[in-house]
């Protein structure tokens, strides 16, 4: 059996969808920022996993480096505070940033009780190379917009987030 064109036919349907003659429906989903938001999320992070292959980190991890290094010297809890990220969560992350040699604890000056986060020499190292690859995977999940749509689009992602 050949399909148009003389290419090969594809092969008969099977099951349920086969009895099918239209293509199946998402109902109302489409018209759903969350479910639009949460389509989009899922194909930026496999996006930024494809661009950090052999890198071994998350947007998370990245996002804390980032925190970290613009604000050396904060503690856990200000760190979690900013990110939103629960305590316990917070602790793990900075366990494996430590761990890997990227995150120093050092005693708090003013505070016995808590650590200041800091970024050691091969955190900001690695941090500069992943900032070089965020960068790269940025400009291509946005590559369909022009600069003024991306502006726009962030502005509106940040005012959906603060009244969410």
């Amino acid at each position: 059996m050949r399909g148009r064109k003389g290419e090969p036919a594809a092969p008969p349907a099977r099951g349920p969808a086969a009895q099918r003659r239209e293509p199946p429906r998402l109902g109302i989903l489409p018209e759903l920022l969350g479910y639009q938001l949460r389509r989009t999320q899922i194909a930026v992070f496999q996006n930024f996993s494809r661009a950090m292959e052999s890198l071994d980190v998350t947007p998370g991890r990245f996002g804390v480096l980032e925190v970290i290094a613009a604000n050396s010297g904060l503690s856990q809890s200000e760190l979690g505070a900013l990110l939103g990220i629960d305590r316990s969560t917070i602790v793990a992350v900075i366990d494996r940033l430590e761990r890997d040699g990227l995150v120093r604890r050092l005693p708090a000056p003013n505070d016995r009780r808590s650590h200041a986060l800091k970024l050691s020499e091969k955190g900001a190292v690695t941090l500069a190379l992943l900032e070089r690859r965020v960068a790269a995977h940025e400009r291509d999940i946005a590559s369909g917009l022009s600069a003024e749509e991306r502006k726009v689009l962030l502005s509106l992602l940040a005012r959906v987030a603060k009244n969410a």
